[in-house]
């Protein structure tokens, strides 16, 4: 496994984790748990953030730059099923 691979699963593993951080803070049914959900959420959000910034930098994470004119589509298309 290279490094590009193990970044790939590192960063897997922190949207998941942030998944089911992100569902227990939702359905805890007391203050405290949806305390410990939500730090744990902040901190794994954080994390992930780190990975995919080093991740970029390697230039093992791109991004496609959408089209002003799909956007403007879209935009179009919500606003007139509001």
């Amino acid at each position: 496994m290279d490094d590009k691979q193990l970044m790939e699963n590192l960063l897997l593993l922190e949207k998941g984790a942030c998944d089911l951080f992100l569902h227990g803070a939702i359905e805890s049914s007391t203050q405290n748990v949806n305390a410990a959900f939500d730090s744990a959420l902040t901190e794994t959000l954080a994390l992930q953030d780190q990975i995919y910034a080093k991740m970029a930098a390697k230039g093992w994470y791109t991004v496609e730059q959408v089209e002003q004119q799909k956007i403007n589509t879209l935009k179009q298309r919500f606003a007139a099923q509001a």
